[in-house]
Parts: structure tokens; sequence; C-alpha cells
């Protein structure tokens, strides 16, 4: 059985602390799969890096010098040279995700990182990586359970349902422990938005450099704890509630059969003993005064403060099936591509059809075909025979004749294992001989933004980070 190992990394730059994570991941060949397929098969975390308070300058921004020496100061401790890293994931999270230099930040530790490394933010993103960081999505497939998981940091929750091991949903609230953030004498040194609408709506009013009583802190950290109580038992009524969500709500399954909380307020909520002049402490009491009001146990995760780095690191890849088709000139990795679904339906195969499907699906998303690189992602519009892929095939170079005149690279990508025959049949029966790259057997869906890396076992599989790019702003 042929073998893969990756090293990858995870990087979280959040509310309160940076961190990262080393993995190593195994992939294997399915000797089952019909395309041999590669899967990954194991995940070890083989370094778990120091945590620091992430570093601000003086007008709120983000000290991007410190933060990169700190994290090169932390591959020398591993061992480990960045040119060695072959995947993983630097995430902005929480309130750094809306500092005016976050997309600076996530750009410039992804490029010193390693070779393939995305550079992301995005709250529905991070819910399904602390989920997976946590330990609660494999929790759902071993005991075939419903688990709610919340990750608690320094300016959102991350929220996820998982079951049978799958995310089902997602959803962030901004709710954390350094909205709100006071020194050993009382005196505040941060006041994060979340924090002053919450101060609003229940008839306070400080500001920076105040002196604020501890049964006022309380206050504060109770009302964000009912606002998260009422999201994660959803749906998400309050004027209050609906004014601290960043996403959609959650969708629920029929029941809830365990809860479970990760993240650095989920340590003081576990046990830990620490205080870092932030309302952390109370905000973990608060929620733990309300927890036996949930319908559902709550059980202890794996992994708690670890869960970002570790999801970053080690379940932020995905691998490409073992039939996919590339020409030899296109050069990777190639990053921050959008992807856009075309609901071609194989009952109604037409040139028309495909060329009209794919279209809706530029206007869609606010694009022009052939303006830059796109990956056009499709279910199971054709069958894998030779007068259906034609007909495929011409339809693709009509619907894509400026990003052909362009030599913008062509990258398809489909939910079943056809990309081998749409490639071939492309380039023996159109004018689109280069530029083109076709991958199968990914799960994507329209809104996703995708990298794709160097290509594996002599060019039989890619490796694909799928993310998000949404900086949040206020």
């Amino acid at each position: 059985m042929n073998k893969i190992e990756l090293l990858s990394v995870g990087v979280d730059v959040g509310s309160s602390t940076s961190h990262l994570a080393f993995s190593n991941l195994v992939l294997e060949e399915d000797v089952k799969s019909p395309s041999r397929r590669y899967q990954i098969q194991e995940r070890k975390i083989i370094y778990e890096g120091r945590i620091i308070n992430t570093p601000l300058l003086e007008d709120d921004t983000i000290d991007i010098e410190r933060l990169s020496v700190f994290f090169l100061e932390e591959y020398k401790r591993a061992g480990i040279d960045p040119e060695d890293i072959q995947s993983g994931a630097v995430i902005v999270t929480g309130e750094t995700a809306k500092k005016r230099n976050a997309k600076q930040i996530v750009d410039g530790l992804s490029n010193g990182a390693g070779d393939f490394v995305a550079a992301t933010a995005g709250a529905n993103f991070e819910s399904l990586i602390t989920a997976m960081g946590s330990g609660a999505v494999a929790r759902s497939k071993d005991y075939n359970k419903a688990i709610l998981s919340c990750d608690i940091g320094g300016g959102t929750s991350n929220i996820a349902i998982s079951k049978n091991g799958e995310v089902l949903s997602t959803s962030c609230v901004s709710i954390g422990g350094r909205l709100l953030a006071v020194n050993p004498e009382g005196k505040i040194w941060r006041i994060d938005g979340p924090a002053m609408k919450v101060m609003r709506h229940i008839g306070l009013n400080y500001k920076i450099g105040e002196q604020i009583p501890k049964e006022d802190i309380e206050k504060i950290a109770e009302k964000f704890a009912e606002v998260l109580m009422e999201v994660i038992t959803g749906p998400a009524t309050s004027s209050l509630a609906k004014q601290l969500m960043m996403t959609d709500d959650l969708i629920f399954p029929d029941k809830i059969e365990e809860f479970s909380f990760s993240g650095g307020v989920a340590e003081l909520m576990y046990g830990d003993s620490g205080n870092y002049d932030d309302m952390g402490r109370v905000l973990a009491d608060k929620i733990n005064f309300l927890t036996p009001k949930l319908i559902a146990p709550v059980i202890e995760p794996e992994n708690k403060i670890r869960a970002t780095v570790i999801g970053a690191g080690a379940y932020s890849l995905s691998i490409s099936g073992s039939s996919g088709f590339m020409d030899d000139r296109i050069s990777f990795p190639i990053k921050n591509i959008p992807v856009l679904r075309v609901d071609v339906d194989e009952s109604r195969l037409s040139l028309e059809h495909v060329i009209s499907q794919t279209k809706a699906s530029f206007k869609r998303f606010g694009l022009k075909e052939g303006e830059e690189i796109v990956a056009l992602y499709f279910e199971d519009p054709v069958k894998a025979y030779y007068p259906a892929l034609e007909l495929f095939a011409k339809s693709i170079e009509g619907a894509l004749t400026n990003s052909i005149d362009n030599k913008i690279p062509i990258i398809l990508i489909f939910q079943k294992d056809i990309a081998c025959g749409v490639g071939n049949v492309i380039r023996r029966e159109t004018g689109l001989k280069s530029n083109l790259l076709a991958l199968d057997e990914l799960v994507l869906k329209e809104g996703d933004w995708i990298d794709i890396g160097e290509p594996l076992v002599d060019g039989q599989v890619f490796p694909v980070t799928v993310k998000s790019l949404v900086f949040n702003r206020n």
C-alpha cells in the first residue's frame, strides 16, 4: 500500500492569544477505491507551541513584526524549516479579523510559513475547524451522536453541530473573554464593539481608562452568557443576540445529544486557574452557571485552547481523486480561487444548457468570464461515454471563450470520478489544448475559496485547501 507523509502547520492569530502547532499527516492509497484515491489516514500532533498574547500596536492594529519573529522562533524551537511545510493554514480569528491590517497579517505569515499554507479568516470556516480540532466531529462519529461544539475565544464563539462524523451546520456570535479587559486595579484597558453593545443594552457606559466595579463586569459577562445560551439552543430571537450574531443561525437537527466547549474560555470552564486581565474568568463562571439548563449533558473535549491550531494544521487539507488531468504548463500553488457552482443537469445536456448555466454562475458571483481564475464546480454533469463527453467538452469551450483567449487557466472540478475523461476529451476534441486542470472527488460549495498545491504521487493527486477569505468588518 502506497503512503505519503506531509508536514502541516496550523497558526492561530486570535483576539487574545496567538500560537501554532505542527502535525504529521499520513495519506494512504485506498485499494478498494475504483480510482485508487488517497485518504488522510493518520493525523499526529508533533509540536504544540507556546501561547502568547496577540501583540498590538498603539493604533490598535496587530504588530506583524513581533508576530513574525515569534513564529520564526517557534519553527526553530520545533526544529522545523518552513521549506519542509507542505500544507496547513494561517487563521486570523475573532476580533482580530476586524483589524485594519488583518489581511496583511495572514498573507505575510502564510508566505513565510511554507510552500502551501493557506491564508484565511472567516467565522464559519473557524467554526468548522474548531469542531474538528476539538475532537467533537470524531466523537460524533465514534458515539453516533449529534454534538454541538462551541469554541469560546477572546472575541468570538464559534459553534458547530456535528453528527456521524460530519459538520451539519456552523455559526458564530461575538462573545469572548477579551471583549472587555480590566487590569488588576480595576481599570479598563480594552473595550471592543460587542462589549459596548452589551453595556448600552444594560444601561452602562464605560470608556477605556476608567475604573469599573466587579459587579458591573459580572453584569456584562452575565448578559454575554445569556446570549450564548440563546444562540446554542437557537434560534437567536432577542435584539441583542441578533446584533451580536456574525453569521446566520444554526440549523438544528431533531435533537442535540451532547454539548462541548473549547477555546481559551473553556479552559477556565473546565478548571484552569489562570487570570488574564480580562473578563474570561467571570464569563466562564457565568456560562457554567447556566449550562445545567441545557437539554443534554456537557462533556469535556479532547482539545480546548488548541482546537483552532490543531484544526488548521490537521484538518484543513483535502485530497483530490487520483484520476485528474493537468496540463504540465500550469504552475503551483494556485491560491485564492473562488468556487463557482455550475448547475448542469445531465438529463438536459446540450451546448445551450451548459453555456447558459456557466454564464449564470459567473453572474451570480458578480464576475466576468475571462477576467480572473475561477474553479467551476460540477456535481454530476455528464455520463462517462464518449458522445456525451464530447458534447460537454465543446460546451465548456463555448462557455469560456474569453478565458481561453486570455490564456487564463481553466480549472474544472467534479464531485464524481470523471476528471481524467473530461480533460482528455477536451484536449482531443476542442481548441483548448493547454492551461487546463481537471480534478475530481472533491466536495465543495459555492462561496468556498480554494488553494491548489503541487501534485503528489507523480501528478496523480492534488492537495486542496478549502477555506474562507471573508474578513469581518464592523
